[in-house]
């Protein structure tokens, strides 16, 4: 949530950043001045008739006290009584619709993001590791793993419908290798604590990171207003709303393995083969709550974790800086780490391969913080909103597919990572059938 002095103070600073946003905030903008300002007014006006009663209350006790007649006092006492009241509800209601537009406005990009319209103009950061060559066409990682017999969506969907994924044997096996892999690298290398937090929040914890009320569609509502969590930042971002953290403790890093749950409202018809978007999979999420100096560099260390996964793995990968068109309603500033598929067939069906998403690593400055209301203590006392950041560590999934497409073999095998030979007891996957 931003500002709303800022907001007051600065309209046409907020109007310049919200046109590089791509300008299809400036609407909601105008909505929130335009409520603000009646709410204001409507202050302007209460707030003398407010002095006026108090004063009249004052004269009425003077004048009781003196046994004098203090009845025309009294009348003009219940005059201004529903002149009042009937300003305190209009405020009331003014200062709430203020409130529900203000949740609407995203976060502000930081001054270092490059502006552009759109995906197709994030510039290149990094690129690393080099990508496979085969002496065969390679197969995309749906058609790998069902030769190997370790996935099957033909079952999923018997039982929940499009969208969903059932591992059987060394790929319910390599999914739970990986997940340890991860929790462990960012835990013992990375300095994180691990936590397992529910998989159902309130309502009033996914407005605190933002998927509320913007995002609506597309979440999972239980019947009695709970919301399946569509990223762990959710809970673990939460876990200190409304505390105030000491300065010593920053940078705070936690890192937790969920299952996520996401609609995936307005992707019919997108990426409906294999892992790449479906309704749950797994993620291993990084947070991190941070001084406001440090979170740019923060933002890099954050970074630099889940590309170490990537490496460690030996998956070809590259970095990309979202343009100020392109960054998350939260954030401040993201990369995305984008890894090499060259099964992937969806940008040119003649020339495989494509780099993929598969961690987006964001600055929210104190965006979530104000609308959670966390806050840290300086060594001075004085307090102030912190920072916080979030990033994949990475998508589950989507690294298992980056596997079985990076390290398949002509004979159908798909060679395993060294770093999870142990884990899995061999180095190469071969095809078992299921039945």
């Amino acid at each position: 949530m931003l500002d709303v002095k800022l907001i007051r103070q600065n309209p046409e600073v907020l109007r310049s950043a919200l046109k590089n946003r791509g300008g299809r905030y400036l609407p909601a903008l105008e909505e929130f001045l335009s409520a603000d300002g009646r709410f204001r007014e409507a202050q302007k006006e209460l707030e003398p008739l407010q002095a006026r009663r108090n004063k009249a209350a004052d004269e009425v006790g003077n004048l009781k006290r003196q046994k004098m007649d203090a009845s025309a006092l009294l009348k003009e006492m219940e005059e201004l009584k529903g002149r009042i009241k009937d300003l305190e509800e209009r405020a009331k209601s003014l200062e709430a619709e203020a409130a529900e537009k203000l949740l609407g406005l995203p976060n502000l990009p930081d001054a270092s993001v490059p502006v552009g319209s759109d995906a197709a103009e994030n510039p290149v950061v990094r690129e690393w590791g080099t990508r496979p060559s085969f002496g065969f066409t390679p197969k995309d990682h749906q058609d790998v793993g069902e030769k190997l017999g370790i996935l099957d969506f033909a079952r999923a969907a018997k039982l929940s419908g499009a969208r969903f994924a059932l591992l059987i044997g060394d790929g319910a096996r390599l999914e739970r290798a990986l997940i340890r892999f991860m929790l462990d690298l960012h835990t013992r290398e990375h300095g994180y604590t691990e936590v397992l937090p529910p998989y159902m929040v309130t309502r009033q914890t996914m407005t605190g990171t933002g998927q509320l009320p913007k995002f609506a569609e597309e979440l999972y509502a239980t019947q009695d207003d709970l919301f399946m969590i569509p990223t762990a930042e959710v809970p673990v971002t939460n876990l200190f709303r409304d505390e105030t953290l000491p300065e010593e403790k920053l940078p705070l890093a936690l890192t937790a393995y969920t299952a996520c749950f996401r609609r995936e409202a307005g992707t019919y018809g997108k990426d409906t083969r294999g892992l790449i978007r479906n309704h749950q999979f797994n993620k291993v999420e990084l947070v991190r709550f941070v001084k406001p100096e440090d979170h740019l560099a923060e933002l890099e260390k954050l970074t630099g974790h889940a590309e170490d996964v990537l490496k460690k793995l030996g998956l070809p990968y590259r970095v990309v800086s979202l343009v100020t068109g392109d960054i998350g309603f939260s954030s401040a500033k993201t990369y995305d780490l984008e890894v090499w598929m060259p099964g992937d067939r969806s940008k040119d069906p003649k020339a495989p391969g494509a780099y993929r998403e598969i961690s987006s690593c964001s600055t929210f400055t104190d965006f979530q913080a104000r609308r959670i209301g966390i806050r840290m203590k300086r060594k001075d006392g004085t307090k102030s909103l912190l920072h916080t950041l979030n990033g994949s560590g990475v998508a589950v999934g989507r690294t298992m597919a980056a596997i079985l497409e990076n390290f398949q073999q002509a004979d159908g095998s798909v060679v395993v990572p060294e770093v999870l030979r142990s884990h899995l007891g061999t180095d190469r996957l071969v095809p078992k059938p299921f039945l």
